[in-house]
Protein backbone atom coordinates (compact mmCIF):
# COMPACT_ATOMS: atom_id res chain seq x y z
CA UNK A 1 0.00 0.00 0.00
CA UNK A 2 1.20 3.32 -0.47
CA UNK A 3 2.12 6.07 1.57
CA UNK A 4 -1.14 7.92 -0.45
CA UNK A 5 -3.21 5.11 0.28
CA UNK A 6 -2.36 5.10 4.06
CA UNK A 7 -3.53 8.63 4.47
CA UNK A 8 -6.93 8.24 2.98
CA UNK A 9 -9.60 8.00 5.46
CA UNK A 10 -13.37 7.11 4.70
CA UNK A 11 -15.92 9.87 5.46
CA UNK A 12 -20.03 8.06 5.64
CA UNK A 13 -22.09 11.04 5.03
CA UNK A 14 -21.56 14.24 3.58
CA UNK A 15 -23.76 16.42 5.67
CA UNK A 16 -22.28 19.77 7.57
CA UNK A 17 -20.49 17.08 10.34
CA UNK A 18 -19.53 14.79 7.62
CA UNK A 19 -17.79 17.54 5.29
CA UNK A 20 -16.28 19.47 8.39
CA UNK A 21 -14.70 15.99 9.14
CA UNK A 22 -13.36 15.68 5.71
CA UNK A 23 -11.94 19.66 5.81
CA UNK A 24 -10.29 18.72 8.98
CA UNK A 25 -8.52 15.84 7.62
CA UNK A 26 -6.95 17.60 5.07
CA UNK A 27 -5.98 20.11 7.76
CA UNK A 28 -4.44 17.50 9.48
CA UNK A 29 -2.85 16.00 6.45
CA UNK A 30 -5.03 13.23 5.50
CA UNK A 31 -7.15 12.41 2.09
CA UNK A 32 -11.01 12.40 2.97
CA UNK A 33 -13.04 10.40 0.72
CA UNK A 34 -16.79 10.73 0.91
CA UNK A 35 -19.71 8.62 0.36
CA UNK A 36 -22.85 10.42 0.41
CA UNK A 37 -25.85 8.44 -0.78
CA UNK A 38 -28.16 11.47 -1.43
CA UNK A 39 -27.47 13.18 -5.12
CA UNK A 40 -26.99 16.17 -3.44
CA UNK A 41 -24.21 16.84 -0.31
CA UNK A 42 -26.20 18.90 2.45
CA UNK A 43 -27.80 16.40 4.57
CA UNK A 44 -30.68 18.43 6.26
CA UNK A 45 -28.99 21.31 5.26
CA UNK A 46 -29.19 20.50 1.57
CA UNK A 47 -30.39 23.34 -0.84
CA UNK A 48 -33.12 22.86 -3.74
CA UNK A 49 -34.43 25.23 -6.66
CA UNK A 50 -37.64 26.53 -5.05
CA UNK A 51 -38.95 28.21 -8.12
CA UNK A 52 -36.19 29.94 -8.82
CA UNK A 53 -34.83 30.70 -5.05
CA UNK A 54 -31.98 28.34 -4.30
CA UNK A 55 -32.91 27.43 -0.15
CA UNK A 56 -32.94 25.03 1.88
CA UNK A 57 -35.63 21.97 2.24
CA UNK A 58 -35.52 22.68 6.07
CA UNK A 59 -34.72 25.97 7.49
CA UNK A 60 -31.09 27.06 9.00
CA UNK A 61 -30.17 30.40 11.08
CA UNK A 62 -27.40 31.37 13.54
CA UNK A 63 -26.84 32.68 16.27
CA UNK A 64 -24.24 34.91 17.85
CA UNK A 65 -22.79 32.16 20.05
CA UNK A 66 -22.30 29.62 17.13
CA UNK A 67 -18.41 30.10 17.55
CA UNK A 68 -17.57 26.86 15.61
CA UNK A 69 -19.34 28.47 12.34
CA UNK A 70 -17.87 31.38 12.61
CA UNK A 71 -14.41 30.00 12.57
CA UNK A 72 -14.78 28.05 9.28
CA UNK A 73 -16.49 31.37 7.69
CA UNK A 74 -13.24 33.24 8.50
CA UNK A 75 -11.06 30.28 7.16
CA UNK A 76 -13.15 29.69 4.08
CA UNK A 77 -12.79 33.93 3.81
CA UNK A 78 -17.09 33.72 3.74
CA UNK A 79 -17.35 35.98 6.77
CA UNK A 80 -18.86 39.06 4.51
CA UNK A 81 -21.21 36.58 3.71
CA UNK A 82 -22.72 36.53 7.04
CA UNK A 83 -25.18 38.98 7.84
CA UNK A 84 -27.53 39.73 11.07
CA UNK A 85 -31.16 41.07 11.30
CA UNK A 86 -33.45 42.35 13.84
CA UNK A 87 -35.80 39.35 14.07
CA UNK A 88 -38.99 39.37 15.85
CA UNK A 89 -40.73 36.18 17.42
CA UNK A 90 -44.48 35.96 17.65
CA UNK A 91 -47.39 33.93 19.54
CA UNK A 92 -50.73 32.74 18.22
CA UNK A 93 -52.78 31.93 20.78
CA UNK A 94 -56.34 32.37 21.70
CA UNK A 95 -57.21 32.96 17.54
CA UNK A 96 -54.94 35.99 17.12
CA UNK A 97 -51.27 37.02 16.76
CA UNK A 98 -49.38 38.28 19.61
CA UNK A 99 -46.30 39.74 20.05
CA UNK A 100 -43.51 37.53 21.79
CA UNK A 101 -40.21 37.14 23.12
CA UNK A 102 -39.65 40.52 24.93
CA UNK A 103 -40.67 42.31 28.32
CA UNK A 104 -43.07 44.72 26.77
CA UNK A 105 -44.72 41.86 24.43
CA UNK A 106 -44.87 39.40 27.86
CA UNK A 107 -46.52 41.93 29.82
CA UNK A 108 -49.33 42.24 27.04
CA UNK A 109 -49.53 38.60 26.67
CA UNK A 110 -53.07 37.81 26.90
CA UNK A 111 -54.22 34.71 29.09
CA UNK A 112 -51.68 34.65 31.61
CA UNK A 113 -51.41 36.11 35.25
CA UNK A 114 -48.60 38.72 35.79
CA UNK A 115 -47.20 36.65 38.55
CA UNK A 116 -47.37 33.63 35.66
CA UNK A 117 -45.42 36.07 33.62
CA UNK A 118 -42.85 37.57 35.90
CA UNK A 119 -42.27 33.71 36.49
CA UNK A 120 -41.44 32.75 32.73
CA UNK A 121 -39.36 35.68 32.93
CA UNK A 122 -37.43 34.90 35.44
CA UNK A 123 -36.96 31.13 33.78
CA UNK A 124 -35.85 32.58 30.82
CA UNK A 125 -33.15 34.88 32.67
CA UNK A 126 -32.10 32.03 34.70
CA UNK A 127 -31.31 29.85 31.61
CA UNK A 128 -29.29 31.95 30.13
CA UNK A 129 -26.43 32.46 33.36
CA UNK A 130 -26.17 28.72 33.68
CA UNK A 131 -23.19 27.35 32.60
CA UNK A 132 -22.76 24.25 33.77
CA UNK A 133 -25.16 22.00 33.18
CA UNK A 134 -24.61 18.61 34.67
CA UNK A 135 -27.28 18.62 37.49
CA UNK A 136 -29.92 19.26 34.50
CA UNK A 137 -28.77 16.12 33.21
CA UNK A 138 -31.14 13.77 35.50
CA UNK A 139 -34.03 16.09 35.05
CA UNK A 140 -36.82 16.19 32.98
CA UNK A 141 -37.27 19.14 30.74
CA UNK A 142 -41.26 19.23 31.56
CA UNK A 143 -41.26 19.24 34.81
CA UNK A 144 -38.27 21.23 35.29
CA UNK A 145 -40.46 23.96 33.20
CA UNK A 146 -43.05 23.49 35.57
CA UNK A 147 -41.23 24.14 38.41
CA UNK A 148 -40.27 27.47 37.20
CA UNK A 149 -42.99 28.85 35.47
CA UNK A 150 -46.05 26.75 36.86
CA UNK A 151 -48.65 24.62 35.34
CA UNK A 152 -50.87 27.20 33.79
CA UNK A 153 -48.09 28.44 32.15
CA UNK A 154 -46.30 25.67 30.99
CA UNK A 155 -50.11 24.69 29.32
CA UNK A 156 -50.10 27.81 27.54
CA UNK A 157 -46.46 28.68 26.70
CA UNK A 158 -44.99 24.83 26.40
CA UNK A 159 -47.38 21.89 26.23
CA UNK A 160 -48.00 22.25 22.79
CA UNK A 161 -44.52 22.81 21.66
CA UNK A 162 -43.62 19.72 23.97
CA UNK A 163 -46.32 17.32 22.32
CA UNK A 164 -46.43 18.45 18.87
CA UNK A 165 -43.04 17.84 18.13
CA UNK A 166 -42.27 14.87 20.18
CA UNK A 167 -45.36 13.40 20.80
CA UNK A 168 -45.54 10.06 23.38
CA UNK A 169 -41.65 11.17 23.94
CA UNK A 170 -42.79 14.70 24.72
CA UNK A 171 -42.38 13.98 28.97
CA UNK A 172 -38.63 12.00 28.51
CA UNK A 173 -36.73 14.59 27.33
CA UNK A 174 -33.77 15.82 29.58
CA UNK A 175 -33.90 19.48 30.94
CA UNK A 176 -30.22 19.83 30.04
CA UNK A 177 -31.38 19.80 26.35
CA UNK A 178 -34.45 21.92 26.50
CA UNK A 179 -32.21 24.38 28.56
CA UNK A 180 -29.63 24.40 25.19
CA UNK A 181 -31.83 25.98 23.36
CA UNK A 182 -33.23 28.48 25.72
CA UNK A 183 -30.26 29.76 25.99
CA UNK A 184 -29.01 29.75 22.69
CA UNK A 185 -31.82 31.93 21.49
CA UNK A 186 -31.51 33.84 24.72
CA UNK A 187 -28.02 34.73 24.02
CA UNK A 188 -28.32 36.06 20.69
CA UNK A 189 -30.00 39.88 21.10
CA UNK A 190 -28.48 42.81 20.55
CA UNK A 191 -30.00 43.39 23.66
CA UNK A 192 -32.99 42.56 26.15
CA UNK A 193 -35.63 44.02 23.68
CA UNK A 194 -34.17 43.08 20.16
CA UNK A 195 -33.45 39.65 18.97
CA UNK A 196 -30.10 39.19 16.77
CA UNK A 197 -30.18 36.20 13.63
CA UNK A 198 -27.66 35.96 11.09
CA UNK A 199 -28.01 34.11 7.49
CA UNK A 200 -25.69 33.50 5.04
CA UNK A 201 -25.69 35.09 1.39
CA UNK A 202 -27.34 32.15 -0.75
CA UNK A 203 -28.13 30.09 1.81
CA UNK A 204 -26.76 27.32 3.73
CA UNK A 205 -25.15 25.85 0.15
CA UNK A 206 -22.68 28.37 -0.01
CA UNK A 207 -21.23 26.93 2.76
CA UNK A 208 -21.73 23.75 1.67
CA UNK A 209 -20.62 24.01 -1.98
CA UNK A 210 -17.43 26.08 -0.66
CA UNK A 211 -16.40 22.89 1.89
CA UNK A 212 -16.79 20.60 -1.29
CA UNK A 213 -14.75 23.26 -3.49
CA UNK A 214 -12.04 22.95 -0.87
CA UNK A 215 -12.16 18.58 -0.12
CA UNK A 216 -11.53 18.12 -3.78
CA UNK A 217 -9.02 21.16 -4.35
CA UNK A 218 -6.75 19.69 -2.18
CA UNK A 219 -7.10 16.32 -3.37
CA UNK A 220 -10.46 14.69 -1.30
CA UNK A 221 -13.44 13.08 -3.00
CA UNK A 222 -17.02 13.81 -2.68
CA UNK A 223 -18.99 10.72 -4.34
CA UNK A 224 -22.91 11.56 -4.33
CA UNK A 225 -25.30 8.54 -5.13
CA UNK A 226 -22.77 6.36 -3.29
CA UNK A 227 -24.46 4.76 -0.72
CA UNK A 228 -22.13 2.74 1.63
CA UNK A 229 -23.78 -1.00 2.00
CA UNK A 230 -20.83 -2.21 4.36
CA UNK A 231 -18.17 -1.33 6.15
CA UNK A 232 -15.74 -4.90 6.51
CA UNK A 233 -14.17 -5.79 9.54
CA UNK A 234 -11.61 -8.20 9.51
CA UNK A 235 -9.62 -9.44 13.01
CA UNK A 236 -11.66 -6.65 14.55
CA UNK A 237 -9.96 -4.23 12.23
CA UNK A 238 -11.56 -1.83 9.18
CA UNK A 239 -10.22 -2.94 5.96
CA UNK A 240 -12.85 -1.18 3.88
CA UNK A 241 -16.19 -0.82 3.00
CA UNK A 242 -18.57 -1.82 0.53
CA UNK A 243 -20.21 1.32 -2.07
CA UNK A 244 -22.69 0.49 -5.26
CA UNK A 245 -21.50 -3.20 -5.18
CA UNK A 246 -17.53 -2.69 -4.86
CA UNK A 247 -15.30 -2.82 -2.28
CA UNK A 248 -13.15 -0.12 -1.63
CA UNK A 249 -9.94 -0.72 1.12
CA UNK A 250 -9.40 1.51 3.82
CA UNK A 251 -8.23 1.61 7.38
CA UNK A 252 -9.58 4.41 8.66
CA UNK A 253 -13.34 4.97 8.26
CA UNK A 254 -15.59 7.92 10.08
CA UNK A 255 -19.57 7.55 9.64
CA UNK A 256 -21.75 10.73 10.63
CA UNK A 257 -24.81 9.35 8.89
CA UNK A 258 -28.56 9.15 11.52
CA UNK A 259 -27.55 6.03 14.14
CA UNK A 260 -30.41 3.82 12.79
CA UNK A 261 -28.63 2.96 9.55
CA UNK A 262 -25.29 2.30 11.46
CA UNK A 263 -26.35 -1.39 12.24
CA UNK A 264 -27.35 -2.73 8.88
CA UNK A 265 -24.55 -1.16 7.56
CA UNK A 266 -21.97 -2.42 10.13
CA UNK A 267 -23.64 -6.01 11.21
CA UNK A 268 -20.34 -6.94 12.90
CA UNK A 269 -21.16 -4.97 15.97
CA UNK A 270 -21.78 -7.10 19.69
CA UNK A 271 -25.02 -7.42 20.20
CA UNK A 272 -24.83 -4.89 22.89
CA UNK A 273 -23.92 -2.00 20.36
CA UNK A 274 -26.94 -2.97 18.48
CA UNK A 275 -29.38 -3.03 21.27
CA UNK A 276 -28.21 0.42 22.02
CA UNK A 277 -28.57 1.77 18.72
CA UNK A 278 -31.94 0.33 19.03
CA UNK A 279 -32.53 2.07 22.54
CA UNK A 280 -32.46 4.98 20.87
CA UNK A 281 -35.98 6.96 19.94
CA UNK A 282 -36.31 10.20 16.87
CA UNK A 283 -38.93 11.71 15.63
CA UNK A 284 -39.39 12.30 12.14
CA UNK A 285 -40.37 15.95 10.11
CA UNK A 286 -42.61 16.65 7.70
CA UNK A 287 -41.39 20.39 6.26
CA UNK A 288 -43.73 21.82 3.80
CA UNK A 289 -42.66 25.40 2.33
CA UNK A 290 -44.68 27.73 0.98
CA UNK A 291 -43.72 30.81 -1.11
CA UNK A 292 -46.20 33.01 -1.17
CA UNK A 293 -47.19 36.62 -2.87
CA UNK A 294 -48.00 38.29 0.90
CA UNK A 295 -46.53 37.82 4.56
CA UNK A 296 -48.43 35.64 6.75
CA UNK A 297 -46.98 37.94 9.71
CA UNK A 298 -43.97 40.35 10.53
CA UNK A 299 -42.41 37.59 12.64
CA UNK A 300 -39.51 35.64 12.07
CA UNK A 301 -40.51 32.29 14.80
CA UNK A 302 -44.36 32.43 14.98
CA UNK A 303 -45.23 29.80 18.00
CA UNK A 304 -48.66 27.98 17.28
CA UNK A 305 -51.08 27.23 20.16
CA UNK A 306 -54.08 26.33 18.71
CA UNK A 307 -56.43 22.68 19.47
CA UNK A 308 -57.18 22.67 15.38
CA UNK A 309 -53.42 22.40 14.42
CA UNK A 310 -51.36 19.87 14.79
CA UNK A 311 -48.22 21.92 14.06
CA UNK A 312 -45.91 23.42 16.97
CA UNK A 313 -44.85 26.93 14.69
CA UNK A 314 -44.27 28.11 11.46
CA UNK A 315 -41.05 30.30 10.28
CA UNK A 316 -41.22 32.95 7.78
CA UNK A 317 -37.92 32.60 6.10
CA UNK A 318 -37.90 36.06 4.38
CA UNK A 319 -38.37 37.76 7.48
CA UNK A 320 -34.66 36.95 7.69
CA UNK A 321 -33.32 36.58 4.66
CA UNK A 322 -34.53 38.90 2.20
CA UNK A 323 -36.42 38.13 -0.54
CA UNK A 324 -39.02 39.15 -3.30
CA UNK A 325 -41.62 36.98 -2.06
CA UNK A 326 -42.29 35.37 1.43
CA UNK A 327 -40.99 32.19 2.21
CA UNK A 328 -42.81 30.18 5.11
CA UNK A 329 -41.52 26.88 6.47
CA UNK A 330 -44.14 24.61 8.28
CA UNK A 331 -42.59 21.79 9.64
CA UNK A 332 -44.70 18.72 11.33
CA UNK A 333 -42.59 16.51 13.60
CA UNK A 334 -44.01 13.16 14.18
CA UNK A 335 -42.27 9.88 15.21
CA UNK A 336 -42.07 8.22 11.31
CA UNK A 337 -43.45 5.09 12.45
CA UNK A 338 -47.12 7.45 12.37
CA UNK A 339 -49.58 7.04 9.70
CA UNK A 340 -49.61 10.49 8.95
CA UNK A 341 -45.95 10.51 7.90
CA UNK A 342 -46.87 8.78 4.87
CA UNK A 343 -49.60 10.76 3.59
CA UNK A 344 -49.05 12.17 0.16
CA UNK A 345 -48.16 15.59 -0.32
CA UNK A 346 -51.27 16.84 -1.15
CA UNK A 347 -52.82 16.31 1.89
CA UNK A 348 -49.93 18.69 3.48
CA UNK A 349 -50.21 21.45 0.99
CA UNK A 350 -53.93 21.61 1.41
CA UNK A 351 -53.76 21.28 4.95
CA UNK A 352 -50.76 24.01 5.43
CA UNK A 353 -53.04 26.69 2.97
CA UNK A 354 -55.77 26.28 5.50
CA UNK A 355 -53.53 26.69 8.73
CA UNK A 356 -52.16 29.92 6.91
CA UNK A 357 -55.48 31.69 5.72
CA UNK A 358 -56.56 31.12 10.00
CA UNK A 359 -53.27 32.82 11.08
CA UNK A 360 -54.06 35.63 8.35
CA UNK A 361 -57.26 35.62 6.68
CA UNK A 362 -56.34 38.18 4.36
CA UNK A 363 -54.65 35.91 2.14
CA UNK A 364 -56.26 33.91 -0.88
CA UNK A 365 -55.89 31.31 -2.66
CA UNK A 366 -53.90 33.07 -5.17
CA UNK A 367 -51.40 34.26 -2.88
CA UNK A 368 -49.80 30.95 -2.53
CA UNK A 369 -47.77 30.84 -5.73
CA UNK A 370 -46.10 27.25 -4.83
CA UNK A 371 -45.71 24.40 -2.59
CA UNK A 372 -43.04 21.64 -2.08
CA UNK A 373 -43.13 19.39 0.86
CA UNK A 374 -39.69 17.33 2.32
CA UNK A 375 -39.34 14.59 4.77
CA UNK A 376 -36.62 13.39 6.70
CA UNK A 377 -36.47 10.16 8.70
CA UNK A 378 -34.72 10.47 11.18
CA UNK A 379 -34.70 14.76 11.76
CA UNK A 380 -34.38 14.52 15.82
CA UNK A 381 -33.19 12.34 18.62
CA UNK A 382 -34.66 12.00 21.43
CA UNK A 383 -32.53 13.01 24.22
CA UNK A 384 -34.00 11.59 27.79
CA UNK A 385 -32.00 12.50 31.26
CA UNK A 386 -28.47 10.61 31.30
CA UNK A 387 -28.40 10.85 27.29
CA UNK A 388 -25.01 10.11 26.67
CA UNK A 389 -24.43 7.47 29.07
CA UNK A 390 -26.78 5.40 27.02
CA UNK A 391 -25.42 5.96 23.72
CA UNK A 392 -22.61 3.80 22.46
CA UNK A 393 -19.30 4.49 22.29
CA UNK A 394 -17.87 6.32 19.02
CA UNK A 395 -14.94 4.45 19.03
CA UNK A 396 -12.21 1.61 20.44
CA UNK A 397 -15.05 -1.51 19.42
CA UNK A 398 -13.21 -1.56 15.74
CA UNK A 399 -9.40 -0.35 15.06
CA UNK A 400 -9.87 2.45 12.70
CA UNK A 401 -13.70 2.93 12.94
CA UNK A 402 -15.39 6.10 14.35
CA UNK A 403 -19.45 6.26 14.63
CA UNK A 404 -21.51 9.21 15.75
CA UNK A 405 -24.29 11.37 14.76
CA UNK A 406 -26.32 14.46 16.43
CA UNK A 407 -27.12 12.60 19.16
CA UNK A 408 -23.52 13.01 20.32
CA UNK A 409 -23.80 16.80 20.23
CA UNK A 410 -26.26 16.61 23.77
CA UNK A 411 -26.99 19.09 25.60
CA UNK A 412 -26.48 21.09 22.29
CA UNK A 413 -28.85 20.61 19.65
CA UNK A 414 -27.99 19.35 15.77
CA UNK A 415 -27.24 23.38 14.54
CA UNK A 416 -25.03 23.58 11.62
CA UNK A 417 -22.36 25.10 13.99
CA UNK A 418 -22.59 22.27 16.57
CA UNK A 419 -22.12 20.10 13.25
CA UNK A 420 -19.16 21.75 12.27
CA UNK A 421 -17.46 21.76 15.92
CA UNK A 422 -18.17 18.58 16.74
CA UNK A 423 -17.59 16.80 13.05
CA UNK A 424 -13.38 18.88 13.57
CA UNK A 425 -13.15 17.77 16.71
CA UNK A 426 -14.25 13.90 15.92
CA UNK A 427 -11.42 14.42 12.74
CA UNK A 428 -8.62 15.01 15.29
CA UNK A 429 -9.23 12.19 17.70
CA UNK A 430 -9.50 9.85 14.63
CA UNK A 431 -6.08 10.65 13.57
CA UNK A 432 -4.11 11.37 16.80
Amino acid sequence: MSVEDKKKVAVIGAGPRGLAVAYQLIQDGYIPIVYEASSKPGGMSCSFDFSGIEIERFYHFHCTSDDDFFTLLEELHLQSKLHWVKTKMGFYFQGRVQAWGTPQALLLFSGLSLIAKLRYALHAFYATKIKRWKHLDSLLATEWVQKWIGKKAYDVLWRKLFELKFYEFADKLSAAWIWSRIRRIGLSRYNIFHEKLGYLEGGSATLIDALVDYIGYHGGKVYLESPVTKVHIKHDKVVGLEVNSKVQSFDHVISTVPLPYVSAMIPDFPEKIHQQYKQIDNVAVVCVIAKLRKSVSPYFWLNIHDPNMDIPGIVEYSNLRPMEESIVYIPYYMPGTYQKYGYDDAYFENEVTQYLQKINPSLQNEDFISIVVSRYRYAQPVCPPHFLQQLPPISGVFEGLWVADTSYYYPEDRGISESIGFGRSLAKKAVQ
